[in-house]
């Protein structure tokens, strides 16, 4: 029983997935279909993707970046748009998840350093939206965009032409909301200046994202990214292999299993189908606030062909509760490492924060013809 718990504790995604394909196997018994419900393509690019960002990471890009944009004199309002502004930007490249394991202890440094840890709810709450939306801007930023990127078979025009206006506005409220507040003037210091690390793997990971970007816009072939990968982690990169995220991978095959067996069952094909005809973008939505907007992506895309308004309801959808979005429960675990605060303090910040931004942007999304 506490190997269960712990499991669950590690890994809440992961089990519940595996317990929805489980029981999906009663449904539809286990067959040579099931390998078609694996997307590979996906698979291979989202390992590729974590195993470059993992060794990004390891050169210290992330901390240089930040050092170079924070250190000196500057107002609080301008402080707060740059720790603000950084995961937004970054998450496009290299998923909002990372970019929020970069940037919140990052803050939470600066912050702290300049002695206003009263700004620490706000900010950390603010870099989490910035991750979320920021990371709905390109394919490859999050792993629900790549998955329905491909899914669809999208082009590059199809797929801007429905995210840009929202992110515009997303990026305008990130602005907007980190100009409130009183203003005063900082300076930011820092004891050490972080310097980039072993630049023949920044050199290669450089690279390597390159041929990831070339894969997600149908140059080259899955199989000859993940060999060139492989190649490559093994001649110069053994130690990022451990750091790419398995469980996230584990868990895209259990859905792909469940969603599969869902799919292959008459009855609850109608049903979902039935349930998502004119109304996908509120169904994705709602259904993200329950298991979080990755598996909500990847269940629902066997039972429409509005990819528009899937694409709208997984990505706006990874607002709202915690777990709308796994990525936001990493910020609330960084904030409350070292008892800086209250659980419930933070939630109350992060819930009202996420539903104006949630309201305001699903009204946009329904003026640009997406809700």
């Amino acid at each position: 029983m506490e190997r269960i718990r712990k499991a669950l504790q590690a890994e809440p995604v992961l089990c519940v997935s595996a317990m929805c394909a489980l029981a999906s196997m009663a449904l539809t018994p286990p067959s040579a279909a099931y390998l078609g419900y694996v997307d590979l393509r996906v698979l291979i690019l989202l390992f590729s993707l974590m195993a470059v960002v993992a060794g990004a990471r390891d050169c210290g890009v992330f901390e240089v970046l930040a050092q170079r944009l924070l250190s000196g004199r500057h107002r609080l309002r301008t402080l707060t748009l740059l720790l603000v502004l950084l995961p937004f930007f970054a998450s496009m490249l290299v998923t909002n998840d990372v970019a929020l394991i970069a940037f919140v202890p990052f803050a939470i440094l600066v912050l702290e350093r300049v002695g206003r840890t009263d700004r620490l709810i706000p900010v950390v709450v603010l870099q989490t939206l910035a991750a979320n939306l920021g990371s709905m801007a390109t394919p490859v930023g999050n792993p629900q965009n790549l998955y329905l990127y491909h899914r669809f078979s999208l082009t590059p025009g199809e797929f801007f032409a429905v995210i840009l206006p929202l992110s515009l506005v997303s990026l305008a409220l990130l602005c907007a909301a980190c100009l409130l507040g009183r203003d005063v003037t900082l300076s930011v210091t820092f004891p050490e200046r972080a310097a980039v690390r072993r630049k023949g793997r920044l050199g290669l990971m450089a690279a390597l994202f390159g041929l990831c970007l070339l894969c997600v816009f149908h140059v080259i072939n899955e199989w000859v990214l993940l060999a060139a990968v492989l190649l490559a982690l093994l001649a110069a990169g053994r130690d990022l292999l451990p750091r790419v995220d398995y469980g996230l991978l584990a868990t895209f095959v259990c859905f792909f299993v469940f969603a599969g067996n869902v799919g292959a069952h008459p009855g609850l094909n109608a049903l979902l189908t039935g349930a998502l005809e004119g109304h996908t973008a509120l169904t994705a939505a709602l259904v993200s606030q329950v298991i979080s907007n990755v598996p909500a992506a990847v269940l629902l895309s066997g039972f429409t062909e509005d990819w528009r308004g899937l694409l709208l309801g997984a990505d706006l959808g990874g607002l709202g509760t915690p777990v709308a979005s796994l990525a936001s429960l990493i910020s609330l675990r960084l904030y409350l490492r070292g008892g800086r605060g209250s659980a419930g303090r933070y939630l109350a910040v992060f819930t009202g924060a996420n539903l104006a931004f949630l309201a305001v942007l699903a009204g946009a999304a329904v003026l640009f013809g997406g809700f």
